[in-house]
């Protein structure tokens, strides 16, 4: 995050100014940030944003604070979930329109690039349908998890025509097992269909909400993994 260049084009913005108490708890994040201490600094930036609504460079920094943290490994510690990251940025973004290309450039928000929240930040919406084929593609699509063991099931949508489902099965003992299947797709509208080899076709559908569904044993799909469960 270049909370540096951030910080400097603050004082030029057209967007409206923050009250003193934001931006005085912005650049004590700003400081705590770049001494490497991020959990500290996200309280800043997440106590600025609750001090100044309208903040923008606020909410932005919690979000890239938080994207940090989720690069590191410490998703559970700081609730650094994928749509928690993206509603913070969306915030900032709508607050000022600048903040989106400065988050195509951030690499501390590259963990959001696979979620449908920002695809829509950059115009791609499952309620086009003209927009199906590319968000596929763009998504990583996640199946619903099982307790401590999390997601347990994936696909990944490739160009020409390929898919790939990865699968983490759980033996009675508890010992996971992880298997990659290569298979293809065909797109037309909302529907999906996809064939793994050894298994008949099966057709789905993406909604306008964005849920990726298609009959057992695939299921259904999002793009939030599940994380942090007991």
């Amino acid at each position: 995050m270049v909370l540096a260049l951030s910080l400097l084009a603050l004082t030029l913005s057209a967007a409206p100014a923050a009250p003193s108490s934001g931006r005085a708890l912005n650049t004590q994040g700003f400081r705590l940030y770049q001494s490497g201490r991020y959990p500290e600094a996200l309280e800043k930036f997440q106590a600025a944003a609750q001090a100044s609504p309208d903040y923008a460079l606020a909410h932005y920094n919690a979000a890239a604070t938080l994207g940090l943290l989720r690069k590191q490994g410490k998703v559970c510690e700081y609730s650094a979930h994928r749509d928690v990251i993206v509603e913070k940025l969306a915030t900032a973004v709508r607050l000022d329109a600048r903040r989106l290309q400065r988050a195509k450039e951030d690499r501390d928000l590259d963990v959001i690039r696979d979620t449908l929240g920002w695809q829509k930040l950059l115009g791609r919406t499952p309620e086009r349908v003209a927009d199906v084929p590319a968000l596929l593609r763009a998504v990583s699509w996640y199946g619903p998890g099982v307790g401590v063991y999390g997601t347990t099931r994936a696909l990944k949508f490739q160009n020409g025509g390929r898919v790939e489902l990865w699968k983490r099965d759980v033996d009675d003992s508890g010992t996971p097992r992880e298997s990659r299947t290569p298979g293809t797709y065909t797109v037309k509208g909302r529907t999906v269909e996809v064939k793994l080899p050894n298994a008949a076709p099966v057709t789905g559908t993406l909604s306008e909400a964005g849920a990726l569904t298609f009959p057992e044993p695939l299921g259904g799909f999002t793009d939030s993994p599940s994380e942090c469960d007991a």
